[in-house]
């Protein structure tokens, strides 16, 4: 047992940091998560819901307010009142004609001079001070506003709740003579918190100054009809009621072992209370899925890290290898390597019978290049040619750094008239590319040419030989002018 602790420690060791380290990073997300989530939810998702409730609310009433305005600026109506009232019909056809029109569920006219309630069919009745249902028509000649919007029982509709548009109408000289206006059904907004209750899965209703339900989804069954003596939102009711202004309030309340996030706002051309909660742990379900895939991801993470590191030394090993049979500036095979990946060849060329050619490159004047330019400019065109090489070669040759400014091509299943034809294009390329366009070391063009020889390896012949007759070639190349390509036989 022992041994075993002591032969694996480090692998326990790292086991344990590394699950108490996703652990810690699984609780420490899941937190920050939750609580993102939540803060996301009270302030921005609720409000935004409750904006955009607000604004089919507005849009709702805004077009009533533009009709009602121009009722009462019509000269008709006017001059109909200013004139006696004479022929109630002429008046009746008129509001029939506006309610049509417009779509909309009522359409009236009171007048202050006989003080008469008309409506499309005909007069409903004389409005009273006295009568409390009549109180909207002298608070509204009380107004310091041209218009009022107003939540009511519509009398001349059966007393279903109606939104009404009530607007002063003033004589040429300015003086009050009466109210008109339409009205408008809650069905449209029902529908709109319908939609928006199915679509964000969230309660959407609105509570009068009392705290009664006025209006709400066809979900929220559960508040009753006044949210003071409601379970759970009854703890913040009362903070929600002391909101006059038309801000926004977040708050949380507790429902059993539910929370209830609350964005709640007042709506003053209704004079109610906009609230738009959602549950905070039917948001948190993806998170806890979230969750549950992190803590296996992690665990696979786990296994995969722990297996790494069982074949860590051998890698390490096989990296160090690699890293002696690597020319580091190149990044090309280095000479020792080639050796071994010529034997290979020769054995496959002479078992398949197919043929096996050796390119030498020199680069030339390469000297003079490192005493012009410097030996950074020297690193580079050997870089920048290896680069050429492994672009221009096919994906069988094998390029290696021979040494200094010279490169061994090893061309496979390759004839000498074929190598010979590879090469020359490598040499081509070469001399057409400037240099000096991927380095800022040199200011000028620098062009760089190549003498290059090429043979190819007969039967039984060793590596010596071959790269002999290379070499010959390559020698051939050099004293016929450079920049060019020989081949021995």
């Amino acid at each position: 047992m022992r041994k075993f602790l002591r032969q694996y420690s480090l692998l326990i060791w790292l086991t344990f940091i590394l699950i108490t380290g996703f652990v810690a990073i699984l609780l420490t997300s899941y937190i920050v998560s939750k609580d993102s989530l939540q803060q996301g939810i009270a302030e921005k998702s609720l409000p935004i819901t409750g904006d955009s409730v607000y604004s089919e609310i507005q849009k709702d009433i805004l077009r009533p307010v533009f009709i009602s305005a121009q009722m009462a600026q019509d000269t008709f109506l006017r001059d109909w009142i200013i004139n006696g009232e004479e022929e109630p019909a002429l008046i009746s056809k008129y509001l029939k004609e506006i309610k049509a029109k417009n779509n909309a569920v009522s359409s009236f006219l009171v007048s202050d001079v006989s003080h008469q309630y008309y409506h499309p069919d005909g007069t409903l009745k004389i409005v009273k001070e006295t009568e409390a249902r009549d109180a909207w028509y002298f608070r509204v000649r009380k107004l310091k506003t041209a218009y009022e919007t107003n939540v009511d029982a519509d009398m001349a509709n059966h007393d279903n709740m109606t939104i009404f548009i009530n607007h002063k109408i003033l004589d040429y000289s300015g003086k009050f003579i009466g109210v008109t206006g339409i009205g408008l059904t809650l069905d449209g907004m029902k529908r709109v918190i319908d939609s928006y209750q199915t679509r964000f899965h969230r309660n959407i209703y609105f509570v009068d100054a009392k705290g009664n339900l006025v209006l709400a989804g066809s979900a929220v069954k559960r508040l009753g009809t006044n949210i003071l003596k409601a379970p759970g939102i009854s703890s913040i009711a009362s903070q929600i009621l002391a909101n006059s202004k038309n801000d926004s309030l977040h708050l949380e309340y507790n429902l059993e072992d539910e929370k209830i996030l609350l964005n709640a706002r007042f709506i003053p051309e209704l004079g109610w209370h906009l609230l738009v909660e959602q549950e905070l742990n039917e948001q948190l379900k993806p998170l806890h899925d979230v969750l549950l895939m992190d803590a296996i991801i992690s665990a696979i993470i786990t296994l995969i890290v722990l297996s790494l590191v069982l074949i860590t030394v051998r890698r390490h090993q096989n990296r160090i290898e690699k890293t002696a049979a690597t020319d580091q500036l190149t990044s090309l095979p280095n000479r020792q390597a080639f050796d071994f990946v010529f034997e290979n060849a020769l054995l496959d060329s002479e078992r398949s019978r197919q043929p096996l050619c050796v390119a030498i490159i020199d680069i030339d004047f390469f000297k003079k290049v490192n005493d012009k330019h410097g030996h950074l400019v020297g690193d580079h065109v050997l870089k920048e040619i290896a680069m050429i090489a492994k672009r221009s070669l096919r994906e069988s040759d094998v390029i290696c750094r021979w040494g200094g400014e010279e490169f061994v091509i090893l061309l496979k299943n390759c004839t000498l008239e074929k190598a010979t034809a590879i090469a020359e294009n490598l040499r081509l390329t070469i001399a057409n590319n400037d240099f000096s366009r991927t380095t800022d070391l040199a200011r000028t063009r620098l062009s760089i040419t190549v003498s290059m020889g090429v043979a190819l390896c007969k039967d039984k012949e060793n590596e010596d030989s071959v790269f002999e007759r290379a070499d010959v070639a390559l020698y051939q190349a050099k004293e016929n002018g450079r920049n060019s390509v020989y081949f021995s036989e």
